[in-house]
């Protein structure tokens, strides 16, 4: 089968780590050699950047330069993960993309969509996924998931809830740039209703991986 690019995307408490984590299961009962991957991170540079990105202050950084260090992570990610696994063969399920950088740092932190775009173009070209799951979930209910996730004895500096901290109007941008990513791009984005259970969260996903598997022959 002609390896594939899946990426996961939506705001914070989405639920994408767990559904990876479960198609990840799923695949190897299906005999589909696969790796996992994240953003930012992913590779050992972009690691690095990772923690400059995700911990702090939520004023740590100006929107641009956030962009460019979040597309400086995944050209990283591309050439020394991605890129290298699918020319291997291997399936690749990426925790966020570059419709992370489009939503989160173009419509939410005021960059403008289009911008983001073309940084990412200039950036590694024409490199995408195949197909992206959209988790949606109502930016309230994903915050009180994901605000519950850190433990309170940890110090602010060492918890990577940097844009989880950031207030309700940048979430709110946050979600609106993904749902019109999606509506711009129907056929690579999928939306998911992930305020349902886990389980039919996963089986969502899962019908839409049955169609992928029987396309990616050949």
């Amino acid at each position: 089968m002609t390896p594939q690019f899946i990426s996961f995307e939506g705001g914070e408490g989405a639920g994408k780590s767990t559904q990876i984590a479960l198609l990840s299961a799923w695949l190897e009962q299906q005999k589909v050699d696969h790796i996992i991957t994240r953003e930012p991170g992913g590779s050992a540079g972009a690691e690095l950047i990772r923690d400059l990105l995700v911990k702090g202050a939520t004023d740590r950084w100006e929107p641009m330069t956030e962009a460019l260090l979040m597309t400086a992570s995944r050209t990283e990610h591309i050439h020394r993960t991605i890129l290298p696994a699918l020319a291997a063969g291997k399936w690749v399920l990426c925790d966020r993309f570059f419709d992370s950088t489009i939503a989160y740092q173009g419509a939410a932190r005021g960059l403008g969509m289009d911008s983001m775009r073309q940084l990412q173009t200039l950036a590694f070209g024409d490199v995408a996924p195949h197909i992206t799951f959209f988790l949606n979930i109502p930016v309230v209910e994903g915050l009180m998931r994901a605000r519950g996730r850190e433990g309170d004895k940890q110090l602010e500096n060492t918890r990577e809830d940097r844009f989880e901290r950031m207030d309700t109007s940048f979430h709110e941008a946050l979600h609106d740039g993904f749902v019109r990513l999606t509506e711009q791009e129907p056929e690579r984005i999928k939306m998911i209703n992930a305020s349902k259970s886990i389980s039919d969260i996963q089986a969502d996903i899962r019908g839409y991986f049955h169609q992928i598997l029987n396309n990616a022959d050949g």
